[in-house]
């Protein structure tokens, strides 16, 4: 797998249109990550309306973004650390659960105890540390994943709705008592230190 140095200071739009471009030449497996200024990210087949607090997110200059891929609604910030996996295997499945597995397995090396789950999320301590999706195409599959270590929880509360059915499905009163942030269980630094562990982890 070949690791590429940080692609820094880019809106979120341009990794997306990056992830893009690298796919139609991909040769091999590709890595790296990205941090972005606050936004939302929701999947291909939602609703903006019923997903998005524009509201909250116009007032706090909030960017929202909708994505190729499937999945539900994540809030970045400069809190998270975002990852982009690219195969030249169209196999999406296979490629999914090989990059999911990287993951989990990269994170355990830094002392985290790192599941994964059916519906491809990360687990630590039974919270979501990580969403993931996917999308396919002719010349191979992008994956892309989200990683809690150091994220804003009040805005990330505020700028996205989750039905009381999703939440309900998951067994929870509110998105926060879904998720966790890394560093409150293990603090390696600033998001930068940690960025430079999971780097180093993949290889």
């Amino acid at each position: 797998m070949k690791i590429l140095k940080p692609i820094e200071h880019l809106p979120l739009e341009d990794y997306l249109d990056l992830e893009a471009e690298m796919v139609k030449n991909v040769q091999e497996p590709v890595f790296f990550t990205w941090i972005v200024a606050p936004t939302v990210i929701y999947g291909r087949h939602q609703v903006r309306s019923q997903e998005v607090n524009d509201a909250y997110c116009a007032a706090h200059g909030v960017r929202v973004v909708q994505r190729k891929s499937g999945g539900g609604c994540v809030y970045a910030d400069a809190g998270n650390l975002m990852v982009s996996y690219i195969d030249p295997s169209t196999r999406s499945q296979e490629v999914f659960g090989t990059f999911l597995q990287y993951l989990a397995s990269a994170l355990r090396m830094l002392g985290y105890e790192a599941v994964t789950t059916a519906h491809n999320d990360i687990l630590v301590a039974d919270r979501k540390v990580a969403g993931t999706a996917c999308y396919t195409t002719p010349t191979g599959t992008v994956v892309h994943a989200s990683m809690l270590y150091d994220v804003n929880l009040d805005a990330l509360e505020q700028a996205i709705t989750p039905s009381e059915a999703k939440l309900a499905k998951h067994a929870v009163a509110s998105v926060r008592q879904r998720i966790r942030n890394l560093r409150a269980i293990t603090d390696l630094g600033d998001i930068t230190a940690f960025r430079q562990l999971i780097e180093e982890a993949m290889r």
